[in-house]
């Protein structure tokens, strides 16, 4: 079957030449385009099949699971153009349940599972907040930092830009991801390996958009430049310094920054899906050096939740420095968007619902769409974890926002686990 080739990134992502496609048929080459258009203005972002089948409810640990939760998880997957598999984990004071939907690969009856290997598109952009407020915490950076001091080479435009401004996309940073000459390389070749420390060079002829911190403007460039001072600032490379200062603290065993297209086995697989049309496997179809500290890093989701909660709560950094993080700009969302109202910290967000409110971040990429957030005490946490990107279609973003706020109201809910689907 032809690859569909997504024309950019849209949360992200891989490396290596493409292998050689046969000519696609009109209807796919529509599609194609289509769907190449989203993925590169959002970085990130086979033989008939039976219809997918909603999994039963599986808890992960102690707890009998809720049957409200279970069908907004099924409904999401059975959806037109809703995603084949969706897996969601919720955690409180260390007892888990797992809400499972749909199959881990169209064709199997594999249901998605928590030690299944999938992209986290935007959410790795929490990852490089992580990774710059843990050397803040150790004074080997300062929020106040400026691009001009740590990365002169840097237009001279951007210099006043600051650490902090980056964190919260207050920066004014032209957006690498929407450049022509990006998009035109992703489109030609999606596993292209590109050198993700010269991702900006592909605006590096541009203005800022505004002046650093006078507005929000959510910009995939923001978070490259992050990593590339948290790698002036210690002379070390941005991979090692994610595990020395967030996959060992947090035990996050299964977590990793690929520079290549493949994913570790198991793996969620993700597809491009649209009402009327059989599931077109992506999973890897693009390269992850193009996403970088934006959006390449490959996770699971029992590591995402593991790390939501020890970001958002006290576990990594100082009090200091959380305060600093949690200093909220009122309709800063993250992309997609959250459930209920959101607001932009530093490399977090907050996502205000009917039920409280929870701190974390979202992400989608061709294949995979993703939320994750905690409670701030980090002690209750949520994933919702869909093997399609949902932005792709306006009205299964608005389900599955729904469904996020759903599950967010379960884990604020003080019933205990037999009841998380009650509202407080």
């Amino acid at each position: 079957m032809h690859r569909r080739v997504p024309a950019a990134y849209g949360g992200r992502n891989s490396t290596g030449s493409a292998p050689a496609r046969t000519r696609p048929r009109p209807r796919r080459r529509l599609r194609a385009a289509a769907v190449g258009a989203v993925v590169a203005a959002g970085l990130l972002g086979g033989a008939a099949t039976a219809p997918v089948r909603a999994a039963a409810p599986s808890p992960y640990g102690p707890g009998h699971g809720d049957p409200e939760l279970q069908r907004a998880l099924a409904d999401l997957v059975g959806a037109p153009g809703g995603p084949p598999g969706a897996i969601a984990i919720l955690t409180r004071d260390g007892v888990r349940q797992v809400y499972r939907a749909g199959t881990a690969e169209v064709g199997t009856d594999r249901r998605p599972r928590p030690d299944d290997h999938m992209r986290i598109a935007s959410v790795a952009k929490a990852f490089s907040g992580a990774v710059a407020l843990s050397l803040v915490d150790r004074r080997a950076l300062e929020l106040d930092d400026t691009i001009g001091r740590r990365l002169p080479h840097l237009p001279a435009a951007w210099h006043a830009v600051t650490l902090r401004q980056l964190l919260q996309h207050t920066s004014g940073l032209p957006d690498y991801s929407r450049s022509q000459a990006f998009q035109d390389i992703v489109r030609a070749d999606p596993r292209h390996h590109f050198d993700s420390r010269r991702l900006l060079d592909f605006v590096a002829d541009q203005p800022l958009g505004f002046p650093p911190g006078s507005r929000y403007a959510y910009s995939n460039s923001d978070n490259i430049a992050v990593a590339l001072m948290a790698e002036q600032a210690t002379g070390r490379p941005y991979e090692s310094l994610l595990r020395q200062l967030v996959y060992r603290p947090l035990d996050l065993t299964a977590t990793s920054l690929p520079q290549g297209y493949l994913l570790p086995r198991p793996f969620l697989h993700g597809y491009f899906t649209a009402p009327g049309e059989q599931p077109e496997d992506v999973s890897e179809a693009v390269s992850a050096s193009g996403a970088w500290a934006s959006g390449g890093i490959v996770s699971t989701p029992a590591d995402l939740s593991r790390f939501i909660g020890g970001y958002a709560g006290p576990e990594l950094l100082t009090p200091t420095t959380r305060r600093a993080q949690q200093d909220f700009l009122p309709g800063g969302a993250s992309e997609p968007a959250g459930p209920g109202a959101n607001a932009a910290g530093l490399g977090l967000f907050r996502y205000t619902t009917r039920c409280g409110a929870v701190l974390g971040h979202t992400g989608n990429t061709p294949g995979y769409t993703q939320f994750a957030a905690a409670t701030r005490d980090g002690r209750r946490t949520v994933t919702v974890s869909l093997t399609s990107q949902a932005t792709l279609d306006p009205a299964l973003l608005a389900r599955l926002r729904a469904t996020e706020e759903r599950f967010v109201c379960a884990l604020l809910g003080d019933r205990g686990p037999g009841h998380w689907g009650a509202h407080p």
